[in-house]
C-alpha cells in the first residue's frame, strides 16, 4: 500500500476481500521500504501485508510509530490495542471514511423508541432464527437473550465435555479466569475488533448502540452478537474441551484465536457484516438520509455487485 513516487496512491482493498485479522506482541511496528514490519526485540523483521487485512489486534509490549500508524489509516486497517490474551479492548484506531450521513440515521434511529424496538426485535430474529416474542420491551428482549445464551454455552460444554459454572472473569486478572472463560474472552476479542473495523470502515457510530447502550463500543457488541454463536463461541468451547483432555500442543488463547481466523474465513463473516448492518438498521423503518453533495466518499467502497 506504499505510495510510489509520479504514480497516484494505490486503493485499498475492499473490506469483504481483506484477510480478517493478525495478532501482534512485544514487538516494534513500522515502515521500511514503504512496507509494515514487525521487529521483535531479537530484531527479526516480518512484513506484515497491512493493506491486505481489517484489522490488527496489538497486545502489550507492542509500540507503533507514527509512520506505522499513519499507512495502517490510509490503507484501511483499524488497529486495535487490546490486553494480555486480548481479554481488555483499550483504544482503536479509525480505518477512515466515517460519513456523517450513516451515522445521523443511525443515532436518528436509537432516538426514536418505537424505531430502535424495531431494530431490537430484527436483531432478535436474525440472531435465533426466529421472530421475537410480541409485547416485549427491550429490557425484555434483553433478558430473553441472555437466557438463551447461557443455555446455549451450557449445551456447547456438555458437547465438548468442558466444566462450566458460568460466564465469569477478572478484567485485572487473566489468569484468575478460569480455561472455557479465557477461551471465551480470546474469541470474543476477535470478534469485537473485526465487528469494529467493519462499523468504523461503514461510516458508522461503535458506541450509539440499541440493546447494548452505555459503552464506547454497544453498537460493535450488538452487531457481533448477530454471529457470535454461529462463528466464536463454539470453536472457544472446542479449543477448551481439547485442552481440558490435553490435546493441544499450543497455548488454549492462541489456539482460539487461530480458529476464530478459520472461521471467520469459512463463514465468510467480512463480506455479510456491513449487509448485516444496513438490515438491520433498516428495519428501524425510518428514512435513509441522502448525503450532501460535498460529503466525501468512503475510505474504501465495496463495487457495487453486478447482476
Amino acid at each position: 500500500m506504499a505510495e510510489i513516487p509520479g504514480l497516484p496512491p494505490p486503493r485499498p482493498i475492499p473490506l469483504k476481500e481483506r484477510a480478517a485479522l493478525v495478532f501482534v506482541a512485544r514487538a516494534r511496528l513500522d515502515v521500511e521500504d514503504g512496507a509494515f514490519v514487525a521487529v521483535d526485540a531479537e530484531g527479526v523483521r516480518i512484513v506484515i501485508p497491512v493493506g491486505g487485512l481489517a484489522c490488527l489486534l496489538l497486545e502489550p509490549g507492542t509500540r507503533v510509530s507514527h509512520a506505522a500508524a499513519a499507512l495502517a489509516a490510509r490503507a484501511g486497517t483499524l488497529l486495535v490495542w487490546v490486553g494480555e490474551g486480548a481479554v481488555r479492548l483499550y483504544s482503536a484506531g479509525r480505518p477512515g471514511g466515517a460519513r456523517a450521513d450513516k451515522l445521523l440515521w443511525q443515532a436518528r434511529i436509537a432516538l426514536d423508541d418505537a424505531a430502535r424496538l424495531r431494530v431490537v426485535r430484527k436483531m432478535y430474529a436474525l440472531r435465533f432464527g426466529e421472530a421475537a416474542p410480541q409485547r416485549r420491551s427491550i429490557d425484555q428482549l434483553r433478558g430473553i437473550e441472555g437466557v438463551r445464551v447461557r443455555e446455549s454455552y451450557a449445551l456447547l460444554a456438555r458437547q465438548h465435555g468442558v466444566a462450566w459454572r458460568r460466564r465469569a472473569y477478572d478484567v485485572a486478572d487473566w489468569e484468575a479466569g478460569d480455561l472455557p472463560n479465557r477461551c471465551l474472552s480470546a474469541a470474543t476479542a476477535c470478534l469485537h475488533g473485526l465487528t469494529e473495523a467493519a462499523v468504523l470502515a461503514a461510516g458508522y457510530s461503535p458506541a450509539i448502540g440499541f440493546l447494548h447502550t452505555g459503552k464506547p463500543l454497544s453498537f460493535v457488541y450488538d452487531i457481533a452478537d448477530l454471529w457470535k454463536l454461529e462463528t466464536v463461541v463454539p470453536e472457544a468451547f472446542r479449543i477448551a474441551g481439547q485442552a481440558a483432555k490435553g490435546r493441544l500442543d499450543m497455548a488454549p488463547e492462541r489456539a482460539v484465536r487461530l480458529a476464530c481466523r478459520d472461521a471467520f474465513r469459512r463463514t465468510k463473516l467480512l463480506e455479510r457484516i456491513i449487509p448485516g448492518i444496513e438490515e438491520v438498521l433498516a428495519a428501524g423503518e425510518l428514512p435513509r438520509p441522502e448525503p450532501p453533495p460535498e460529503a466525501a466518499g468512503p475510505a474504501f467502497a465495496d463495487p457495487e455487485e453486478g447482476p
